[in-house]
Formats: C-alpha cells, structure tokens, sequence
C-alpha cells in the first residue's frame, strides 16, 4: 500500500493574464477551458475563448490561433467537423 493510497492531491495554478502566458499556457488554458464547458454541456468557439481570455472582438484572430494550435496538438476536435469555420465549435478530445 502506498502512503498515498488514502489521499487526493491537487495541483493548483495561480492567474495569469493573456499577456503572461506562453503558447503553452495558453493551449493548455484553451483545453481546460474546453472540458470546463463539455462538463457544463456547452461547446467551445471563439467568442468563449475570447471571454476566457478577455480578448476584445477586434482581436479574434489571437483566439483562432490558440484554438488552431490546441486542434493540431490533438487535446480538443471540432464537435461538428461538417460546420463553417463561422461556427465551429470544439470538444475535448477524449468526449
């Protein structure tokens, strides 16, 4: 038995902002963010990334390549492959 066998360990992330954060950090963001909203039956797109992030519209493309770069990583899949890239919306991978 190990000493760990009756415990819960968690590891807890402090804020940072968009600007803080590295391509990881915010794939990572991007993802966590995706099985926040599946567990919560709702999808991901990048109008709540953008929300996520506090991004202002005008800089949408910022969103889309974080959501681009979290899709070729593999971590999330669009939920409607078929859709218009207008209404793409994205699920954890593993959903």
């Amino acid at each position: 038995m190990s000493r760990y066998d009756k415990h819960t360990r968690a590891i807890l992330f402090a804020y940072k902002t968009f600007s803080e954060m590295d391509k990881e950090d915010r794939m990572h963001a991007c993802y966590m963010h995706c099985c926040l909203k599946y567990v919560n039956r709702e999808h991901v797109n990048n109008t709540s990334l953008r929300e996520r992030f506090s991004i202002e519209a005008k800089n949408s493309a910022m969103v889309s390549r974080i959501i681009k770069d979290t899709f070729n990583a593999g971590v999330i899949r669009p939920y409607d492959p078929e859709a218009g890239s207008k209404a793409m919306r994205y699920i954890p991978h593993w959903a």
